[in-house]
């Protein structure tokens, strides 16, 4: 299979590549450049920068919370097509996957690995943190890095709209055509700013505290839309009938965005995490996970 970094061979397995997700920022300054435009096909990762081997990072080394056990936090819920039955110890979804992957590459075994749940925005606060490292479509974005680290990515994301059978906005062809619409998302995430940014709605979005808030909101009639990254469009339409997704957002545009993984600022542990995951997209690892979570996606219109 051809790497992602060269945007992966056109087969529906990474279309779900072009996504953005609730727990993103509302900021998108200093983001890696995207390498895709207005393609419906999109790599997983976009630049992998040159890092050290993984050595010296697991038990033993000093670079975790606790010795010998390495602390991996997600929010809750943890949604799919990301992690399954919102239980990320399950090592299954993509983002299970990659923590899985990440750990093992470290020197963990399962048993020496905990879950526990944070929230996002305490996830991303200055501080101390309960943690060694949590995922959960976080952006990377320089604002960020000045109360936490962030690893290298993981993931190249873009938007999606999603909306109801029949409705105006599931007629849109073009972000014009939902300027004037009534749209949702997440709150304080890329999908909301993505909403002013990038469609450049007239009205005022409508911030959720979750997701679930949002659907439910799209499903009672209160928005024409909700943004959420692509994979996600997906995974709503599967499990909402009446639902459609509209289509998703060309790339480069305001809100393009990398996911990463979160540290303590300053902690040892990070450039191991990065060695790791720059590791899981040399071998390949990184597209066999996007071809066995992320696929099955029919192409999404781009709309322009």
């Amino acid at each position: 299979m051809s790497s992602l970094l060269r945007c992966a061979r056109a087969a529906p397995m990474v279309v779900a590549a072009a996504v953005i997700l609730a727990a993103c920022t509302a900021s998108t300054e200093s983001n890696p450049p995207a390498t895709s435009t207005t393609s419906s096909i999109a790599p997983a990762v976009t630049r992998i920068p040159p890092t050290d081997a993984v050595d010296d990072c697991g038990p033993g080394s000093g670079t975790t919370r606790a010795d010998g056990v390495l602390v991996v936090a997600t929010d809750d819920p943890a949604y799919a097509p990301w992690f399954v039955d919102n239980d990320p110890a399950n090592r299954q979804g993509y983002e299970g996957a990659v923590a899985a992957a990440v750990a093992e590459r470290l020197g963990y075994t399962p048993a020496q690995v905990r879950f526990e749940r944070v929230g996002f925005n305490d996830a991303i606060a200055p501080g101390a943190k309960s943690f060694d490292v949590t995922l959960g479509q976080v952006t990377i974005v320089d604002t960020r890095r000045e109360a936490v680290d962030l690893s290298t990515p993981y993931y190249a994301v873009g938007q999606a709209i999603v909306a109801r059978q029949g409705s105006p906005a599931a007629a849109a062809t073009s972000l014009a055509d939902l300027s004037g619409m009534k749209l949702g998302a997440q709150q304080s995430s890329t999908s909301l700013s993505a909403i002013t940014d990038t469609i450049h709605a007239a009205a005022e979005p409508v911030a959720f505290e979750t997701t679930d808030d949002a659907k439910a909101a799209l499903a009672g009639r209160s928005v024409d839309g909700i943004v959420v990254d692509l994979p996600t469009g997906f995974e709503i339409i599967e499990q909402m009938p009446g639902t459609v997704l509209v289509g998703q957002f060309p790339r480069p545009n305001e809100v393009t965005e990398f996911f990463g993984m979160v540290l303590e600022k300053g902690s040892s542990l990070t450039p191991c995490v990065s060695a790791a995951i720059d590791g899981l997209y040399g071998d390949g690892t990184l597209d066999a996970f996007a071809a066995q979570w992320l696929a099955g996606s029919a192409g999404a219109p781009v709309l322009e």
